[in-house]
């Protein structure tokens, strides 16, 4: 079983990119689970959500608390909650950031990465670009494809085409494939 785990702040659709990855996981023919936890409920309130992948039944209804992979989808959590709790070694972790890793403040923990489990990009960015909003949720699972390959490139965009309609879904699409391609080339 893979596990994943997503941090990002209420209105970022941290929910929704779990949801993503649980629908692209049953496009692949596999079992998925997906659901959020959070306290507030209110527009910028810290939010987790979670996605387990499995080529079996998942029995499992705890939160996740030791990840495969970590997404960040708003890096001010870095330094205010643990983000980084339980993150297995030789893990993957994806943060939506321009910036890089020393600049962060988390250089060391990073460097403990196998080479390309570690990635930043700058999510929020490729989504306004194409989206017009800086809502990182699409893109960054575009990114997730590229560093993790437990899931192709080509169910994430399915399953954000199935989510989003129209030019709003196509807009998605875009940015999560510019993710992929600057996590590939990072």
């Amino acid at each position: 079983m893979f596990e994943i785990r997503l941090h990002g702040r209420g209105g970022q659709g941290v929910v929704t990119a779990a949801e993503l990855l649980s629908v692209a996981a049953f496009d692949e023919g596999k079992h998925a689970q997906a659901f959020p936890s959070f306290g507030s409920e209110r527009m910028g309130a810290p939010v987790a959500s979670f996605c387990r992948i499995s080529d079996g039944e998942i029995r499992l209804r705890e939160p996740i608390m030791e990840p495969d992979a970590l997404i960040v989808q708003d890096p001010t959590l870095l330094h205010s909650i643990d983000v980084f709790s339980g993150l297995k070694p030789g893990g993957y972790l994806l943060i939506n950031s321009t910036r890089g890793f020393r600049e962060l403040g988390i250089a060391d923990f990073a460097d403990g990465f196998p080479p390309g489990h570690a990635r930043c990009v700058g999510a929020s960015e490729i989504a306004l670009r194409h989206v017009g909003r800086p809502l990182p949720n699409a893109a960054l699972l575009g990114g997730f494809a590229a560093v993790s390959g437990v899931l192709a490139l080509d169910s994430v965009l399915k399953a954000i085409r199935e989510k989003f309609a129209g030019p709003v879904g196509e807009a998605n699409v875009a940015a999560a494939r510019e993710a992929y391609d600057a996590a590939r080339a990072a």
